[in-house]
């Protein structure tokens, strides 16, 4: 009997943390503690806690009067709607949640089970980062992490939210993630913070502005998502989950629908403006075709000329990639370009199938770009979908100029199912830019400069401002009418489920980093 109140004890101790003080404080603070946090991300009653009980080692500057079970993580699998999956949450009330030696040690036991598992792996952030008292060995727990994140890419799904303070080596374990969530007001992340910034630079910056999460969802791209609060948070985890498979073998979930699958929208007929330079908003086609009009976008604030994220086709998972003329006419830019190829790379990683709307000019213009780096990191974006092997679909809505029509998932790189509205215009450049070039002399030497000019763009314009060429030619399977996109992307999903193609033999391919 003594044994079992022993045994009561230490999980009771365990399950209090840092104690009652300091779980008030993280309340006070607009946070939820690490086991409120895993109770709502996983489904009621399913979560199996591992390591409970264990206990940091190390012996000096007092530390051997503060041991508390579990050492300041929270470990363990449960279901998230029914299926499997692993987590860890860091504990901000036991010594600031820091990493130690043991507390690596059960996040890594984690990490290896999913990896066998085949199954997701969560990581609830929330840490004061490396425990100072414990010196290289806590810096060797972050690298064995680190180790683990690197290995387990592309094999399972891994998505770290950042519900706290998450600073120094520890940023580097969620940048090799394949998805970051931040809570707005209360998580931060940063490799120096703005003390050490001020003493170097004399650059005076706070956290919020420094590693906030509008910082780094807007500015740097290092999150996918903001939310307002903890349990936003875990409800957008639970959400993105829906849409992955469990591993790089499963195909992604299927869900029963209630949307026809050859429902078609009359609003999609008059979507493209009048004027070819006027702009509007892709995000209207996207939730038209989409199931139930759903669609999850993940890095919503950065790199706004270009929109990726999930939604179901036929109770299919897919990933988006659509060019937003509403913003920089929809061309592409360095950091477009970036954004688009990581999330084409990790759909291909994970058998979702992507489905491309495009409507780009080209790629931004200027020495900005240039210096930036453009031609580099534009061409990971035609990496990415050139190595794609998963079933591959775009719809031209309207322009598809330039070597930016190569890298939008082109017929000539591999992509299965090409179709286009009558709305769209396949050139190499605008017809006024072709004819400034083509008819330079012409034009110059004309009467009536103008109106030569004109005459050859209204030729150009019936040349090159359809799809029928591009059609004639087979880089265009079909021209439909926009009201059928819906239908037709359905229809092509349902041919392409057996899809099999496979790249040459290699380690791996060396983009253009």
């Amino acid at each position: 009997m003594d044994a079992i109140k022993y045994l009561e004890d230490l999980e009771r101790r365990a399950e209090l943390g840092g104690g009652a003080d300091r779980l008030k404080k993280q309340h006070d603070a607009g946070k939820l503690t690490a086991r409120e946090r895993v109770d709502l991300l996983f489904d009621p009653g399913t979560f199996q806690e591992a390591d409970k009980l264990v206990t940091h080692r190390c012996r000096d500057f007092g530390m051997d009067e503060q041991v508390i079970p579990g050492d300041g993580v929270v470990c363990g699998q449960g279901r998230v709607d029914g299926r499997p999956v692993f987590a860890f949450a860091q504990d901000f009330t036991v010594f600031g949640g820091s990493l130690s030696e043991t507390n690596a040690a059960k996040i890594v036991k984690v990490m290896d089970l999913a990896l066998k598992m085949g199954a997701p792996i969560v990581g609830l952030n929330d840490s004061g980062g490396a425990r100072i008292q414990e010196g290289v060995l806590s810096l060797g727990g972050y690298a064995d992490i680190f180790l683990r994140n690197t290995l387990a890419s592309g094999v399972i799904p891994q998505i770290s939210a950042i519900m706290g303070p998450c600073a120094g080596g520890a940023v580097y374990s969620p940048a090799i993630t394949d998805f970051n969530i931040m809570v707005e007001g209360t998580s931060y992340m940063f490799v120096t913070g703005p003390d050490v910034i001020k003493t170097v630079t004399h650059e005076e910056v706070t956290k919020e502005q420094l590693g906030g999460a509008k910082t780094h969802n807007e500015i740097s791209g290092v999150a996918h998502f903001a939310t307002p609060d903890d349990r936003e948070c875990l409800r957008t985890i639970r959400e993105l989950l829906g849409y992955l498979p469990s591993n790089n073998v499963d195909d992604p979930p299927r869900r029963e629908t209630s949307d026809p699958v050859d429902r078609e929208d009359e609003a999609l007929e008059t979507l493209i403006p009048a004027s070819p330079n006027q702009p509007y908003d892709m995000h209207d086609l996207v939730h038209i075709i989409a199931d139930e009009g759903a669609f999850l976008e993940v890095h919503r604030h950065y790199a706004k000329n270009i929109i990726v994220g999930f939604a179901r086709l036929g109770g299919r998972s897919v990933g988006i990639v659509a060019n937003q003329p509403a913003h920089l006419a929809g061309t592409l830019d360095i950091d477009a370009s970036v954004k688009a190829a990581r999330f084409v790379r990790f759909c291909d990683a994970f058998n979702i199938p992507l489905v491309t709307f495009e409507d780009v000019p080209g790629f931004l213009p200027g020495t900005r770009q240039e210096y930036g780096g453009i031609i580099r990191h534009g061409a990971k974006l035609l990496f990415a979908y050139a190595e794609a092997t998963v079933p591959k679909l775009t719809v031209i809505t309207r322009k598809a100029y330039g070597g930016a029509y190569c890298v939008m998932s082109s017929k000539h790189i591999r992509t299965d199912v090409n179709l286009a509205w009558p709305s769209a215009e396949i050139a190499v450049m605008g017809p006024e830019g072709a004819v400034n070039i083509l008819y330079k002399r012409e034009i110059d030497a004309a009467a009536d400069k103008d109106a030569a000019r004109a005459k050859r763009v209204a030729e150009f314009k019936e040349k090159f401002a359809n799809p029928y060429v591009a059609a004639a030619r087979g880089f265009v399977d079909e021209v439909i009418r926009p009201r059928q996109t819906r239908a037709r992307l359905i229809a092509a999903l349902a041919s392409l489920d057996t899809k099999r193609d496979k790249n040459p033999p290699k380690k791996h391919g060396n983009i253009p980093l």
